[in-house]
């Protein structure tokens, strides 16, 4: 007698395939194809029916991608997959904010089919647009993928967290930078020569400007702050800030404070509208963000009843990017979705942005200052005037006739420290633009 799994495989084998179309071979691209061949079986029984690949396309016909790609048929027009009638769901991972890859969302989607993609920067420039299209034909469009890579933050916010009022959420949530700042902080290295072993290991592209200049990590910022806050996206106004004028001596000071410099994103709702910032900051040594090593990214999420959540994992990468897209074609496959926000595009809230200059902590500064007499003074003063209190002061010996100060700051407001800054900018004696970085009370 057969026993109830074999019934199982053989009543999912019966079910009519999930026929999918594949837009982008790339490591993503390659790895969705990988996956869904080499776990056939395990997904076939947990999809409850077979997923299948019929068609792929992608810029370059003949590249070797590592993959037998005979058996689906080529489409040399993307724009043709969404149309083809014998594909149910489309797969982007093309990337790009808009052209071919927001066409071919456009165009799946007003067809009435499912739309699963990767692409974080189309999603935070047009994923009210998106969802809009998605909502008005019941469709899904899904994409886990999109923030985090492998790590199931999405679905464990939409679903796992949906009756928590969500509060806050931060993390690491770009890999390369975090395998910067950490190999600076293991090597003592500066980051212009870590950055050129990021790129020749392939952490880095040879432009790393989305990355080690936050956009990035604001973009899924700005995916997460709609999903945890029912808002709108509102990616425009994400202040990002990189990690370019990071150097191996912040890091010293910081690990002498206690602390680690790692880029953060950090999303909150308060009663003045919704803070959406990445920058870098520094974080207490012993709270988990601390811990996080090499590429991984983490997210923490903070819920009324639920309290504190932490997921950690490979943030990008071929394996765990298609892990996360195989599983959005298993909703698919099992018609288990919802709205692409957790809600209605009509009920999500266009709320006010908060003023980022009024809130309060501590901040370290650094300044690089010509060694000479009245410096001290003259910062003192700017400090003074600004109405910023100094908790600690660090002067560390003069190189090349240059000195190092680092500072930290009492408990104040944002606006005081950048006022200070700002007084002390225009000086003669401040050689180099100065580093302000939050310390986060975590």
């Amino acid at each position: 007698m057969p026993n109830s799994a074999t019934i199982h495989d053989q009543a999912a084998s019966e079910r009519p395939p999930l026929r999918i179309a594949v837009a982008g071979l790339g490591t993503v691209g390659a790895g969705v194809i990988r996956l869904l061949e080499e776990n056939r079986d395990l997904i076939t029984r947990r999809a409850g029916r077979p997923i299948e690949v019929v068609a792929v396309s992608a810029r370059d016909r003949n590249k070797d991608r590592g993959i037998d790609l005979s058996p689906y048929r080529w489409e040399d027009d993307m724009d043709d997959l969404a149309a083809l009638a014998d594909v149910d769901a489309v797969v982007e991972v093309i990337g790009g904010s808009d052209g071919p890859a927001l066409t071919l969302a456009r165009n799946t989607l007003k067809r009435g089919k499912p739309f699963v993609t990767a692409n974080k920067a189309m999603i935070a420039h047009h994923g009210m647009e998106l969802a809009t299209i998605a909502d008005s034909s019941d469709i899904p469009l899904k994409f886990e993928a999109a923030v985090a890579g492998g790590i199931p933050v999405i679905k464990a916010l939409r679903e796992g967290a949906s009756a928590n009022r969500i509060t806050r959420v931060y993390g690491i949530l770009n890999g390369t930078c975090n395998f910067i700042l950490t190999k600076m902080e293991a090597e003592g290295r500066d980051f212009a020569d870590v950055l050129t072993e990021a790129q020749a290991k392939g952490y880095a592209e040879a432009d790393p400007s989305f990355d080690v200049d936050g956009v990035d990590a604001g973009h899924k910022l700005s995916i997460l702050a709609a999903m945890c806050f029912g808002s709108r996206l509102d990616f425009g106004n994400v202040t990002t800030r990189g990690i370019r004028a990071i150097t191996a001596a912040d890091i010293r000071e910081a690990e002498t404070l206690g602390y680690r410099v790692r880029l953060i994103g950090m999303a909150e709702q308060g009663e003045d509208g919704l803070y959406q910032c990445v920058q870098p900051c520094l974080v207490p040594a012993e709270h988990p963000l601390g811990y996080v090593p090499g590429s991984l990214n983490a997210v923490v999420a903070e819920g009324n009843f639920v309290g504190r959540l932490f997921f950690e994992g490979a943030g990008a990468g071929d394996g765990p990017t298609a892990s996360a897209v195989v599983a959005d074609l298993i909703d698919v496959a099992r018609n288990e979705y919802g709205p692409a926000f957790a809600m209605a595009v009509e009920t999500l809230e266009a709320l006010p942005v908060a003023d980022s200059g009024g809130r309060s902590g501590k901040s370290y500064v650094r300044l690089i200052v010509a060694d000479r007499t009245g410096v001290l003074a003259e910062i003192a003063t700017a400090m003074r005037d600004a109405g910023v209190s100094v908790e600690s002061f660090i002067q560390r010996g003069a190189q090349d006739g240059a000195a190092l100060i680092a500072m930290v700051t009492h408990e104040g407001e944002a606006r005081a420290v950048a006022d200070a800054v700002s007084r002390l900018t225009a000086s003669p004696n401040l050689l180099g633009d100065p580093v302000v970085m939050p310390i986060l009370d975590l």
